[in-house]
């Protein structure tokens, strides 16, 4: 028997048939031309499972979302890059239109479940994954199964305060002085327009750091300051065998890893500095597709 993981972005729909390795045998991927409406989006989605339903033996779907949403419910709320999406049953309906069990997940977890099994943290008995690109998220993997937390939030890390100051900056539905707003590329590249007038965003920032330009040192250095805060506060909560650390900033790990490892050690308690264990992900942009495949195992 087979799965079909469906990794649901604001601007790619990618869909994947899995066997029960979890290795992809199917990948397919098309615009999710989101704008036309939720409807229209899971009517494509039910007519691509329904079409590989005839070749393959499928036994559920797991889908990976942008949230906010209740994976329990299987509702997607109002995620910023799907306008109009506002409190969609997506569950009840897919599986209404293809007769298939559907499970629900947040897009980061769906990541992290990925990394977990088959990724960096494979093997480990318990892995934080966090992605830190356009925004900055997470998941928390214990012995093999994601822990999704109450309403579905755990891992939310991106809404961490790591700067509790009167003037610290706030970010788009963030708290003010939270870990995404001061420490993701978007954040890397709006300090690097106000400061250096550097318009190609956290790239941009990287690579005058790379040709030795101080001022663009600085503010990564100030980046990695707050995701070392955001770290250890991580370590000190689930204590987790590693931590794995994916999206577009890591493009950039070799400027990053190597400076956020030892800043993070400085963070947490001495007995636990040699056994802090901070990798890069594996699976690239593969990684929410292969998690949403894994779902429903």
């Amino acid at each position: 028997m087979h799965t079909i993981g469906i990794d649901l972005g604001g601007t790619n729909l990618r869909i994947g048939v899995f066997n029960e390795q979890g290795e992809i045998i199917n990948e397919q991927s098309q615009a999710t031309e989101a704008a036309k409406g939720p409807e229209y989006v899971i009517n494509q989605m039910a007519e691509i499972i329904n079409e590989l339903k005839s070749t393959y033996k499928i036994k559920a779907v797991g889908i990976g979302s942008p949230g906010p949403l209740n994976p329990h419910d299987g509702i997607i709320i109002e995620p910023p890059n799907l306008p109009g999406w506002v409190n969609i049953p997506i569950v009840q309906l897919l599986e209404e239109k293809t007769s298939l069990p559907v499970k629900l997940e947040n897009d980061a977890n769906a990541a992290a479940l990925a990394e977990a099994t088959l990724g960096a943290g494979k093997g480990a008995s318990s892995v934080f994954f966090i992605t830190v690109s356009t925004g900055i998220g997470g998941g928390y993997v214990l012995n093999g199964e994601l822990i999704s937390g109450a309403q579905g939030s755990c891992g939310e890390i991106g809404n961490m305060i790591v700067n509790p100051s009167s003037d610290a900056y706030r970010g788009p539905g963030l708290n003010k002085g939270a870990l995404e707003g001061l420490a993701s590329g978007t954040a890397i590249g709006r300090i690097g327009k106000e400061r250096l007038n550097i318009t190609t965003g956290a790239q941009g920032v990287s690579q005058l750091a790379e040709q030795g330009n101080k001022e663009a040192q600085a503010i990564l250095d100030e980046a990695i300051n707050y995701l070392a805060i955001g770290l250890a506060n991580i370590v000190h909560t689930v204590n987790p065998e590693i931590i794995v650390i994916g999206g577009g900033v890591m493009k950039s790990k070799d400027l990053i890893l190597e400076p956020l490892i030892n800043k993070t050690k400085e963070y947490v308690f001495p007995s636990l500095k040699e056994t802090l264990i901070i990798k890069p992900a594996l699976l690239d942009q593969k990684a929410g597709l292969i998690g949403a495949g894994l779902l429903p195992k």
